[in-house]
């Protein structure tokens, strides 16, 4: 696989990561077959998939603990990233933003602690605090770097403002946000900020949440508590209007015999040298597949007909107040 570096002065890692949270929360199957994931996590390795994604969320504490049993003895071999602030560890451990400093230490200990790690490469907030300032948070992330705990800093899904404030105390190495085929915003003002400053850009969700692979066609294929179920995309005639979408990349996949999740993957490492996508799986076959769309050229008309695709119907999330902030 081709290697990039995040960011200006990131580390090296496979263009194409691995999100891990499918593997224990929020969709279809989770948490069931650790074993499996485990297996999954092993070929990414073999596959020069070193940048894999978690968060303390995912689980919560499961993801961390899962990854922790995969990477035993292979700890040189990977480049971690997690994420802090949507746990209140300073009062009862519920759910709640929070990026103050005595937060941002207390979650750290405990990631540390359940991904058995001196130190994690890439430590994002994963959504911004509107109560706490971003220059407390970083402040306190500096803390962290200057005392070997982490490498680097991210952020997910902040506004340029807030990128730009964060960057000026001390250097983002990588921002997180949703771009895919079907989720475009980024390209207005996120993408420019970061390419501007020389931070690294992963985008979340490359599959749309496994829309774009073309297998989910009706929310009865989907367990009852799935995230998706709640998800404005995936409501309704929502639903019906954004296949229609996923049959025009299928189109394209057809025209050079491979998967629509492979194009778009390919798509997105087209559109840039310094994008990493994470796109998430739990099982074997799809991971190979998601690798291979590194070895896919789109041709310059098929790159036109993905650019020209309708928006999708519908939100990113049901409830879009935590996001660009």
């Amino acid at each position: 696989m081709k290697k990039i570096t995040l960011g200006t002065n990131g580390p090296q890692i496979g263009r194409i990561g691995l999100g891990l949270m499918g593997m224990s929360a929020f969709y279809t199957g989770a948490a069931l077959d650790d074993e499996g994931s485990i297996r999954t996590i092993h070929r990414a390795l073999e596959l020069g998939v070193t940048f894999l994604d978690t968060a303390e969320i995912y689980g919560p504490y499961l993801n961390e603990e899962l990854l922790a049993k995969a990477i035993a003895g292979k700890r040189d071999q990977v480049v971690i990233a997690t994420k802090f602030g949507t746990i209140l560890h300073r009062t009862d451990n519920s759910r709640g933003l929070d990026g103050s400093a005595e937060n941002v230490r207390l979650s750290v200990e405990g990631s540390l602690r359940r991904l058995n790690t001196d130190y994690i490469d890439l430590y994002y907030q994963h959504r911004m605090d509107p109560g706490t300032p971003i220059e407390e948070t970083v402040g306190a992330l500096v803390s962290l770097i200057d005392a070997g705990k982490i490498r680097g800093y991210g952020l997910s899904e902040a506004a340029p403002e807030t990128i730009r404030r964060a960057h000026a105390v001390h250097p983002v190495t990588a921002l997180q946000t949703e771009y895919s085929l079907w989720s475009r915003d980024p390209e207005a003002a996120i993408l420019p900020t970061v390419r501007e400053l020389g931070i690294g850009f992963v985008p979340y969700s490359p599959l749309g949440r496994g829309f774009l692979t073309g297998t989910i066609r009706s929310l009865d294929q989907l367990d009852a508590s799935d995230f998706r179920r709640n998800n404005p995309r995936f409501e309704g005639d929502n639903l019906e209007a954004n296949i229609r979408i996923v049959e025009q990349v299928d189109a394209v996949a057809a025209e050079l015999g491979a998967k629509p999740g492979q194009v778009a993957l390919a798509w997105l490492l087209a559109q840039g040298d310094d994008i990493a996508p994470i796109p998430g799986t739990k099982r074997i076959p799809y991971l190979e597949e998601n690798v291979a769309a590194d070895e896919l050229v789109l041709s310059p008309a098929q790159l036109e007909t993905l650019n020209t695709l309708q928006a999708p119907v519908g939100d990113r999330y049901a409830d879009m107040t935590p996001l660009n902030r």
